[in-house]
């Protein structure tokens, strides 16, 4: 078995335990057993990392049904691969070579050299800003709720911040807190940690170890982390430009707000849509321009190496940089004073072809089995499934079976990836020692 079915397989096994799991009258609050679909999607959403639900969660699952998707959240996050590598390696057993290459394949790291290292540091990042994304919010919780309660939602909401899933406990997501300025800081912050990339945050400790302990060896920048840093940067500025002028006045949603709060929540709607999947405010009553650019934040998502989803930062600077090249008659495509390989502009147009194909089928789809839906909801959603970021407009409990089913494929596909995946149907390629001639055709 090749190492892509490997991991395809993998998250297949993890999603149908999690339904299993979720179906049982156990994890249900009233005691009943739950519909199969109810409890696939669920499963789906929560080990894809996405948050969309067809049910409110907070309601409809007990203790241990919410238990279970918080595992299943981690699981999702980490990464099949990397789950697995922090099992085995709980049970002292070693790596070979075949477990290493999948370990690198999912991690999408260039060489074998150090990958059970990193997949130590991943989990113990993990588990750092996890815990103290719980303390910080029981600041939050613990006022409201009292000790318990609150420790629950902490640990709940902080796991699924950081794994940039948008499972919440609460019926209105989080548009309580709106005015919080605590609960949007701590959010905010725990979802840019998870989106940011380990290998991005890995590189920040070692420059801050450099420049403030004044170590030996002199950490240089690596081109991921300056395009996955800016870009996200970018990203995250512009947006909260946008969504504040777009939605200024909309009495729906920012207008009953005084500026600060105006600011704070434009801030977290241009944060959430890097694939986190939490809401301040009502998705459903923002104005079509606010939800076309949220659908365009989503599909670019976040960085490769997270736990979140998209085409991914690095893979739009790619295509820019490679428009910019081509509008300027060059042939080589450069970034900080870098050339970018071809066989990685290649993998980027694959990246980003192959998603726009999965986003056009699923919307086609869904507009036929629910034709009274409007086109903008359905894009809307679907972009949200493929993305895992787990935002909506209000419609996923009202949608068809069928739509349902096509949302839980695209949710899949979206979190092991177009490439991947072809890879898994097709296997690995086969070497070809032939080469064929060159001709140019008119483009454009």
């Amino acid at each position: 078995m090749t190492v892509a079915r490997t991991i395809c397989l993998g998250f297949l096994a993890v999603i149908t335990l999690g339904a299993i799991l979720l179906m049982l009258p156990f994890s249900i609050g009233d005691g009943s057993w739950s519909n199969p679909v109810i409890a696939l999607f669920t499963s789906t959403s929560a080990v894809c990392v996405t948050g969309l639900s067809v049910v409110d969660v907070g309601k409809f699952y007990s203790f241990w049904g919410q238990l279970f998707i918080v595992l299943l959240v981690q699981v999702g996050g980490l990464g099949y691969m990397t789950a697995t590598t922090c099992l085995l390696l709980l049970l002292g057993r070693k790596f070979g070579l075949r477990e290493k290459i999948a370990i690198q394949q999912s991690l999408d790291k260039p060489g074998l050299a150090g990958v059970v290292e990193l997949v130590r540091s991943i989990i113990a990042t993990t588990l750092i800003i996890e815990i103290t994304g719980i303390f910080l919010l029981m600041l939050v919780f613990v006022p409201d709720y009292g000790f318990d309660r609150g420790l629950w939602l902490s640990i709940f909401h902080s796991v699924n911040s950081f794994n940039n899933a948008g499972f919440g406990l609460f019926s209105d997501n989080l548009m309580q807190y709106v005015r919080s300025p605590l609960l949007n800081l701590i959010v905010t912050a725990l979802i840019i940690l998870g989106g940011i990339g380990y290998e991005v945050i890995m590189e920040m400790y070692l420059w801050t170890r450099d420049r403030f302990f004044k170590s030996q060896a002199r950490v240089v920048f690596s081109l991921n982390f300056k395009i996955a840093t800016t870009t996200t940067l970018f990203l995250l500025i512009l947006g909260t430009i946008l969504f504040l002028f777009t939605e200024f006045n909309n009495p729906q949603t920012f207008g009953t707000l005084n500026f600060p709060q105006k600011l704070m929540a434009a801030w977290f709607q241009s944060v959430t849509p890097r694939t986190a999947g939490f809401n301040t405010i009502d998705i459903g009553k923002m104005t079509e321009a606010s939800l076309f650019i949220t659908i365009a934040l989503m599909f670019i998502g976040t960085n490769p190496g997270s736990t979140g989803g998209g085409i991914k930062t690095t893979t739009t600077r790619v295509l820019l940089s490679s428009t910019f090249s081509a509008l300027q008659g060059k042939e080589e495509v450069i970034a900080y004073q870098r050339q970018i390989p071809k066989a990685l502009i290649v993998k980027a147009t694959g990246v980003a072809v192959g998603s726009l194909l999965v986003v056009i089928s699923s919307t086609t789809l869904i507009a036929l089995s629910d034709p009274q839906l409007e086109f903008i909801q359905i894009l809307f959603e679907v972009v949200s499934a493929f993305a895992t970021v787990g935002l909506s407009t209000g419609i996923t409990a009202s949608i068809s079976t069928f739509a349902k089913l096509v949302l839980i494929a695209t949710m899949y596909m979206g979190r092991v990836g177009v490439l991947l995946l072809m890879s898994a149907i097709l296997g690995n390629p086969s070497p070809s020692v032939i080469r064929y001639p060159e001709e140019n055709l008119l483009v454009g």
